[in-house]
């Protein structure tokens, strides 16, 4: 399947998802090329979005593998690949250093696109996290182990194109995965017609319009 665009690929995932309860759920988009395709389902469905700030742990002049994933939320958590980590020789010290070279723009982001809003209490609501796509799964991984902290009613985890297999791989992560297109070979941007990257003035904007009514930015 090939998507137009962030925007066609949310508007089919709205349309897969179930029901939803306006009233206790979130949408949660991995930045930046998961905010476009988490509005259309928040428009679709009626609810606020926030975001998890999650950046990859890439090997040198390899910029698209991830060899881990660093998400910066109330604390600050490594998820290695341990496959690929293995095979580039990459000790988990050696990524906790280069996760630590990603906080300042982690921080950036953050300070960015919340506009000194708070985070949404995620407790015993349902989550439903978005992303543009999966390659590896790595950084959507360690976004939902840091969610489950939150302890949240259940987690959907929403696609627009993924590895086959990832499903079984988030079995203990998520309740419910709907991905609309399988991943069997290359990268995500394959499956979009237009894959320009999203900016930082597009997440601003997006987050004006989806955060919750009482949490815009004064």
């Amino acid at each position: 399947m090939i998507f137009q665009d962030r925007s066609e690929a949310g508007q089919q995932l709205a349309a897969a998802l179930p029901k939803l309860n306006s009233n206790n759920s979130v949408v949660i988009a991995l930045p930046r090329g998961g905010v476009p395709v988490a509005a259309e389902i928040c428009s679709a469905h009626g609810i606020p979005m926030d975001l998890v700030f999650v950046r990859k742990i890439t090997p040198p002049d390899q910029p698209e593998l991830a060899v881990g994933a660093v998400v910066n939320g109330d604390t600050f958590d490594v998820t290695p690949n341990e496959e690929v980590a293995k095979h580039f020789g990459l000790s988990h010290s050696d990524l906790q250093q280069t996760a630590q070279s990603l906080l300042p723009e982690i921080k950036r982001r953050k300070a960015l696109y919340r506009r000194g809003r708070k985070r949404i209490p995620l407790a015993g609501k349902t989550l439903v996290v978005v992303d543009d796509g999966a390659a590896t799964g790595t950084t959507l991984i360690a976004s939902l182990k840091t969610l489950r902290n939150h302890k949240p009613a259940r987690i959907i985890v929403a696609l627009p194109v993924a590895p086959p297999d990832l499903k079984a791989r988030l079995k203990n992560l998520a309740d419910i995965t709907i991905c609309l297109s399988d991943l069997t070979f290359g990268a995500v941007g394959a499956s979009y017609r237009d894959f320009e990257q999203v900016d930082d003035a597009t997440v601003v904007a997006l987050m004006d319009r989806f955060a919750p009514s009482d949490a815009k930015p004064s």
